[in-house]
């Protein structure tokens, strides 16, 4: 399949899953900062929620400049990984107003995880499939160092069953933001060193 066609969906689909969890931020009970810095919890979910999906669009929109074509296996697991992030706006929000709430924080972690492991899954896909594109060998996939966020929302799991019920919402926020990070710095094209 060609990529444009399937970059256009992807793109509408994730722009799609950001406009539905604007719209699930309530309004402050009256327009004073007090009652803005209340949603707090609600303000952090919806960020960590947008980095992660704007991560992916990021990483996704570098990866299609370079490839032509994407094969049946990266389309199904891509489907599958739209599947899980438009379960997005409704864990986000199930988290903000149960921060403390151990199956919101476990739910909205699971997501994050599967999401990252399907991301990963999918961008190897790609990779296998085009193992003769130049501009796709010297951009760095395989990187171990990808892996780092997954464990950070592992101990984030273990915090939250063990002494803070909150680890994986912090652990999310570190997660993504690293992932970010990894992202930029790994997936650049190599200079022939």
């Amino acid at each position: 399949m060609e990529t444009t066609r399937f970059e256009t969906f992807f793109d509408a689909i994730i722009a799609i899953i950001i406009t539905v969890l604007v719209l699930k931020i309530p309004q402050p009970t009256s327009p004073t900062p007090g009652a803005l810095i209340e949603l707090n919890s609600i303000y952090i979910a919806y960020l960590i929620s947008f980095m992660i999906l704007y991560n992916i669009w990021y990483a996704n929109h570098n990866l299609f400049q370079v490839i032509d074509t994407i094969d049946n296996t990266s389309v199904w697991i891509y489907g599958t990984m739209t599947f899980v992030i438009s379960l997005l706006p409704y864990f986000t929000i199930w988290l903000a107003n149960n921060v403390y709430s151990i199956p919101a924080e476990t739910m909205f972690g699971l997501l994050f995880i599967i999401t990252h492991i399907l991301n990963t899954l999918a961008t190897r896909a790609i990779y296998r499939s085009n193992p003769y594109n130049k501009k796709l060998n010297e951009m760095n996939f395989n990187s171990y160092y990808m892996n780092i966020p997954t464990i950070i929302l592992l101990v984030g799991f273990i915090l939250t069953y063990t002494i803070y019920i909150p680890g994986i919402y912090i652990c999310c926020l570190l997660s993504v933001i690293l992932w970010i990070i990894l992202g930029r710095i790994l997936r650049r094209p190599n200079d022939g060193n």
